[in-house]
C-alpha cells in the first residue's frame, strides 16, 4: 500500500505550522488515503461493463489518476521545500542557463506561471528533446507530458497558502522561492543522470 511520506519540518520561512500540517496531513493523506482505496475496487471491478460513456472501471480509472498524481505532485513540491532559496548551483544552474537564457528568465517565467495556474507548476526534463521546460497544469490529471521526469514542483492551489496569506498568492511565491532546496533538486538530477544523458545527445 501507499505510504504517507512524513513531513521533516515544522515551519519555514513565511509558512506556519499550520498551514503545512492542513496542506500535508489533510490534503496530501488524503490523496493517499484514496489512492489505496482505489486500487483495492480496481482488483474487483468487473471488465465485462467496460464502456466509454460511463462504467466503473472507466471512473474508477480515471480518478486514480487523479488520486495518484496528486500524490506524487505533493510530494515532489514538499521535497523540494526546507532550504535558503537562492540559486541553484553545479549542472543545475547550467542547464537552466541554457535552456531559458538565464536563471532570471526562467525565474520570472515559473513565477508568473505561478500566477496564471490554477493548480501546479512543474519544471520538467524532457527526455525527448533532452531539456528543461515549464509547464502549466490546472489539475493533477490534466496537463502532464508524457516522457517528462518531474525536477522542481509548486502547488498553487488556495490549500498550500490560503491560511497564511489570504488570496496573496505573489507574496506565497516569493516565500517558496526563498525556501527552496536547490540541494535536494540537484540530487534528483544527479540521481536520473540528466546531465549525461544530454552530453550524450548533443555529441550525436
Amino acid at each position: 500500500m501507499t505510504a504517507v511520506k512524513p513531513l521533516t519540518y515544522k515551519s519555514l520561512q513565511g509558512l506556519s505550522e499550520k498551514q503545512l500540517a492542513e496542506h500535508h496531513d489533510v490534503l496530501y493523506a488524503g490523496y493517499v488515503k484514496k489512492t489505496d482505496e482505489i486500487r483495492e475496487k480496481l482488483k474487483t471491478v468487473d471488465h465485462s461493463t467496460a464502456n466509454g460513456t460511463y462504467a466503473e472501471l472507466r471512473e474508477l480509472k480515471l480518478e486514480e489518476g487523479f488520486a495518484v498524481n496528486g500524490v506524487r505532485l505533493h510530494e515532489g513540491y514538499f521535497a523540494a521545500l526546507g532550504g535558503q532559496g537562492g540559486k541553484p548551483t553545479g549542472n543545475l544552474l547550467k542547464m537552466i542557463e541554457e535552456d531559458f537564457g538565464s536563471y532570471e528568465k526562467w525565474e520570472s517565467e515559473f513565477k508568473a506561471m505561478g500566477l496564471a495556474a490554477r493548480g501546479w507548476v512543474v519544471l520538467a526534463f524532457d527526455w525527448e528533446d533532452m531539456k528543461l521546460h515549464n509547464f502549466l497544469c490546472d489539475a493533477h490529471n490534466h496537463g502532464g507530458i508524457w516522457g517528462c521526469s518531474t525536477v522542481l514542483i509548486l502547488d498553487v492551489y488556495e490549500h498550500a497558502y490560503f491560511l497564511d496569506y489570504g488570496t496573496a498568492r505573489k507574496k506565497y511565491i516569493d516565500v517558496f522561492m526563498q525556501n527552496l532546496n536547490w540541494e535536494l533538486v540537484q540530487q534528483k538530477m544527479d540521481s536520473m543522470q540528466v546531465y549525461e544523458m544530454r552530453q550524450q545527445h548533443l555529441k550525436q
